[in-house]
């Protein structure tokens, strides 16, 4: 496990619980340590580090896994070439052409946009504050991004009002950007933020095309700093369009999205608010460059997550950070996830509110 950077064992250790609470199979968990590890061998090890018993092991001379198509999505999308990087999500019924596209972004550049199509629930949605794809209240789709060089692939959803809005920068759990995570985009757009939620797995190809066994590999392995930069680059978009307050940007993410949360926050002091829920905590030795003000998101029996709080508090107590930890009663990591089995819908209901709350105070 010490050959692990911080979110390859951060993953390791949450698909053994994972595994052990019978939420994947073994199959599943042998796969995903593969793909973090990279050979066999290595997985071997890891396993027996976090507790496997021998007979739970695979065999080090065993094939290393390969990628497996992905199952296929419900978001039904239609491409449009268009001269603004903001994209319309249609209504039920698409109005002419002219009133779907929304105001220029400040680039005149064409690109070509992917817009979600039809009013459409959020597939195995739960929570009272789930926006379907194609709500009328929001505009959102599939925006090109430039980070670092290379183009990089966003999700923008944003309130279908004119004027000028606060915007959150939204990061994906372990498994991409997923529906939810777009449905979560829209929910800040109907409550008043222009939301972006990067794919971390652009360069990869998207987190669509990928098998999901092999996405934390992909992940852990691009390493934090890709990650952050990319998120850089998306507050540097927001900020470049005419209908975001560029003072008043903050971000939240959920579990390896909150990690990356924190991550952020200590490399992007422009920052001004940020909710990570129940991820990892940052280098401690970064915490005084946080200049945001924090809410972190935990949950009680989330003992894992949870036996690094004191620590982070402490450091940002010296640091002098603005921040706020609520610890929810009840429930477990990822609680706040309504398409998974440990959503609670009355702790996420009220970890959303609390979020919203945060995020009026200091955006």
């Amino acid at each position: 496990m010490k050959n692990l950077n911080p979110d390859q064992k951060y993953f390791v250790e949450e698909f053994y619980e994972d595994y052990r609470e019978g939420l994947l199979s073994r199959r599943e968990f042998v796969r995903r340590v593969a793909f973090i590890t990279g050979s066999m061998a290595a997985t071997v090890v890891t396993m027996g580090a976090v507790g496997c018993s021998p007979d739970e092991l695979p065999s080090p001379t065993e094939p290393m896994p390969t990628p497996e198509p992905p199952l296929a999505t419900a978001t039904t999308s239609t491409t449009v070439t268009t001269a603004t990087t903001t994209p319309a999500e249609a209504s039920p019924t698409p109005p002419a052409a002219s009133e779907t596209q929304p105001a220029a972004t400040g680039t005149s550049e064409a690109a070509t946009v992917t817009s979600e199509v039809g009013l459409t629930p959020v597939p195995g949605a739960q929570s009272p504050f789930s926006v379907p794809i194609g709500d009328p209240s929001v505009e959102a789709g599939d925006v090109p991004i430039d980070s670092q060089g290379e183009q990089i692939t966003a999700y923008l959803a944003r309130p279908v009002q004119d004027g000028t809005y606060p915007a959150v920068l939204v990061c994906h759990e372990n498994r991409g950007l997923t529906a939810h995570i777009r449905d979560v985009a829209r929910r800040f757009a109907q409550a008043g933020y222009v939301a972006l939620a990067i794919d971390l797995l652009s360069r990869e190809g998207g987190t669509d095309t990928l098998d999901p066994d092999q996405i934390p590999g992909l992940l852990s392995n691009a390493g934090a700093q890709r990650h952050v930069a990319d998120f850089s680059a998306g507050f540097s978009y927001l900020q470049s369009l005419d209908y975001v307050d560029g003072g008043s940007i903050g971000m939240t993410g959920y579990c390896f999205g909150g990690g990356v949360t924190w991550d952020t926050a200590t490399a992007l002091p422009e920052l001004q608010a940020a909710v990570p829920f129940y991820g990892r905590g940052p280098e401690l030795g970064q915490v005084s460059n946080i200049q945001a003000a924090v809410l972190g998101v935990y949950a009680e029996l989330d003992t894992r997550i949870n036996a690094g709080i004191a620590a982070l508090e402490q450091a940002l107590d010296e640091a002098g950070v603005t921040y706020r930890f609520n610890i929810y009663p009840g429930v477990d990591h990822a609680f706040h996830n309504d398409t998974g089995s440990r959503y609670m819908e009355e702790q996420a209901t009220r970890a959303w509110q609390d979020t919203l709350a945060w995020f009026e105070t200091y955006l």
